[in-house]
């Protein structure tokens, strides 16, 4: 298969570029059209009670969604400024889908203490589409931020979740600007030489084309996050410079043997192409774990990750052979050791290290892991509000308006309990009794609203422990909870019940593939336990600092008591498929050298030596780009970026340079052990490619 790709790509080059030239035009034209169609429900489980409560409320409740205004800074006694603020009103209340404003001066409550600040909330109608929500929203929000006073802001419901969805974009968007030179300047390092360089950036800027369109046709037939646009930009900048990057090292290897471009491009496919084919098939397979879970938020992050995998991978095995053909005889190739020396000689030295002192190293590396990895039990996640953002944010300066102004509690999103027709007024007594204050109002048909406003936060602790309360009080009643605590609630709950299940069928496929490739039972174990290491340090890493506050302000972040929902399901999908990545680069190297020498541990040492060079050059090109994302203020962003640069790094450093060999050199040759009938599978279907000067793969023996 790899031998018929690099002769079609290097007989016909120039129609390969062509059409890799039409396929990104397609994806910045047609697949740029899904940006308008991104959702930022990120916390919507699909089948849950909380989202049918939700769509009922859509169908019945003639109140819609409500946004708030508040304006401090200036004595609300002041008689120009309730002039301004008695128009404003007047005038949002004229604005078509507006379903109601209240009075601050008339309505308890909306006024401060203090006499120095006031809320003017806005309901809209219920039933408006997007359109008309977000014109009405613009609309809205534009007439009272006219109010002439110190500090005007205006936020809350469905304005918060479009400010942090664009706050986000923003984010990643400087996060290119940043990375993208950064990395063409290690590159040039890397390979001294500007057309190199370039090529990997072609690579990626092909392969986050490709994700786009393919976002698009996703987009037709389901919810696309708008989280799946920044995790697309990201993944694909690096997974297309690690293919790249793979390829091109090769290539300059081969160009030592032989001065015949073409015939250097199809050695490069059939040995570095196997192990980006397996590379992107094992990453795909990692990220499609997230298929199994019902959330849109995560089914869209599995297909827009996977689809920019496979666009990369193709890219790196058709356009990149094209590339190398047309331009390739102006690389140099890699310099030859000199007389004596020893390619790889530092990796080699680490390598050998690690082997004979293989107890040693595993004595030490393993418990620091897991000392990082301490946090991970006790993490917990949260919808999150405007304390996400940062302090020049409007959402967030409207909270600490309030805040400073307000009772603790004001603004906060209440527990909504929905009693449709048939509940007995009994059970809706016991439910308003569980929060003093709680309000009800009733709904066409005869259904009733109660809502009741947690101590604390919308999605702290009080609040799901309400909601959970509320749904062992109402028994049999036809009672639903919906609101923010409740989505989080069962978004928690459909994590318990599929997580599980995905992580069933990773593993599985991982396992599977990572036989195809090595012949070996006990390889594909051994990366995925030091692999769930080097995962879980990173990911205790993340919540010491963003949900404990350790060192957070040198982020530009704080502990918030939580991570965001979006950030433990994203490192662990993406770090895992990464470290994928870096393992089977070291694999193939260790793999080509065994067959060649039938030497185990030499193999080893050899495979280290000629591929630790890449490794460490894609992990710091990766983290290059991962770091980018942390210097943006929006607290979820920041999280993956610090949990991806985390993992790619330990993973890169800590676990292939030393826990690999460590390992491989206590397996020894066990390591390549199958069961006969296994190895009989793998000699009949596994995926192998004949190399010049490399003999006919032989299955491991039996042990």
């Amino acid at each position: 298969m790899l031998t018929v790709l690099a002769r079609t790509a290097t007989r016909r080059p120039l129609t390969v570029m062509l059409l890799w030239g039409l396929f990104l035009l397609l994806g910045f034209g047609l697949g740029t059209g899904v940006f308008a169609r991104l959702s930022d429900n990120v916390p919507e489980v699909p089948g849950t009670e909380s989202e049918s409560a939700a769509r009922y409320l859509e169908e019945m409740d003639p109140a819609g969604s409500s946004v708030t205004g508040v304006v401090a800074g200036t004595p609300v006694t002041d008689a120009g400024l309730r002039a301004e603020v008695e128009r404003a009103v007047a005038d949002v209340r004229e604005v078509a889908g507006v379903a109601a404003v209240p009075d601050p001066y008339a309505t308890p409550g909306m006024i401060a203490e203090d006499g120095h600040a006031l809320i003017v909330p806005v309901t809209l109608e219920g039933g408006l589409d997007d359109d008309a929500e977000e014109r009405t929203l613009d609309a809205a929000a534009e007439r009272i931020r006219e109010i002439d006073a110190p500090d005007v802001h205006v936020s809350g419901g469905p304005l918060l979740g479009l400010q942090m969805g664009e706050r986000a974009q923003q984010d990643v968007k400087n996060a290119e600007l940043i990375s993208l030179p950064v990395v063409l300047a290690l590159l040039l390092v890397v390979f001294g030489g500007l057309r190199s360089a370039l090529l990997p950036l072609v690579v990626a800027v092909s392969g986050i084309a490709g994700a786009f369109l393919a976002l698009f046709l996703f987009s037709e037939v389901t919810d696309i996050s708008v989280y799946a646009i920044q995790v697309t930009t990201m993944l694909g900048l690096g997974l297309a410079v690690d293919y790249a990057l793979l390829m091109l090292v090769r290539f300059r290897e081969e160009r030592r043997t032989t001065e015949d471009v073409v015939e250097a491009v199809h050695r490069t496919v059939a040995a570095a192409g196997r192990t980006v084919l397996f590379s992107g098939l094992t990453v795909a397979v990692s990220l499609t774990g997230l298929l199994v879970f019902p959330s849109v938020f995560l089914r869209s992050m599995g297909l827009a990750v996977a689809a920019v995998v496979v666009i990369d991978m193709l890219a790196a095995l058709t356009l990149l052979p094209a590339l190398l053909v047309r331009f390739g005889g102006r690389i140099p190739p890699a310099k030859t050791p000199r007389n004596g020396e020893e390619e790889g000689r530092f990796f080699a030295r680490v390598a050998r290290f690690a082997a004979r002192r293989k107890v040693a190293v595993l004595a030490v590396t393993v418990p620091v892991l897991l000392v990082l990895a301490l946090p991970v039990p006790g993490m917990r996640i949260a919808v999150g509000d405007a304390r996400q953002l940062p302090a020049d944010s409007e959402a967030r300066q409207l909270q600490d308006t309030v805040a400073a102004h307000f009772p603790p509690g004001t603004g906060v999103s209440p527990v909504v309990v929905v009693a449709r027709p048939g509940t007995d007024d009994a059970t809706a007594d016991r439910i308003r009794a569980l929060g003093p204050g709680a309000t009800t109002r009733e709904l066409p048909g005869g259904g009733a609203v109660i809502e009741i406003r947690p101590p604390g936060e919308a999605d702290g602790a009080e609040a799901t422990a309400l909601v959970e309360r509320v749904r062992e009080v109402r028994g049999d009643a036809p009672v639903e909870v919906t609101g923010t605590a409740a989505r989080l609630v069962d978004f928690r709950e459909m994590l318990a019940e599929r997580a599980p299940w995905a992580a069933l069928t990773v593993l599985a496929g991982i396992v599977v593939l990572l036989f195809a490739f090595t012949g070996s039972v006990l390889l594909p174990l051994r990366t995925v336990v030091t692999t769930l290491l080097s995962l879980a340090a990173a990911l205790g890493v993340v919540v010491w600092v963003f949900q404990d506050g350790h060192l957070a302000g040198l982020l530009g972040a704080e502990g918030l008591g939580a991570l965001s929902l979006t950030a433990p399901p994203l490192i662990v999908a993406i770090a895992f498929g990464l470290a994928m990545d870096y393992e089977l680069f070291i694999l193939a190297r260790m793999r080509e050298a065994r067959l060649r020498s039938g030497d185990d541990q030499e193999a080893v040492v050899t495979g280290l030596s000629r591929s630790g060079r890449v490794v460490t050059c894609a992990a710091l090109l990766l983290a290059v780009v991962f770091a980018a994302f942390m210097t943006g203020g929006f607290s979820p962003i920041l999280q993956i970026g610090l949990g991806l640069t985390l993992a790619v790094l330990i993973d890169a450093t800590v676990v292939r340079m030393l826990l690999v060999p460590a390992t491989m050199a206590l397996l020894g040759r066990h390591a390549w052990w199958a069961p006969r009938p296994l190895r009989r599978a793998h000699e009949r279907f596994g995926v192998r490619e004949e190399q010049p000067g490399l003999p006919r793969e032989k299955v491991p023996s039996g042990v």
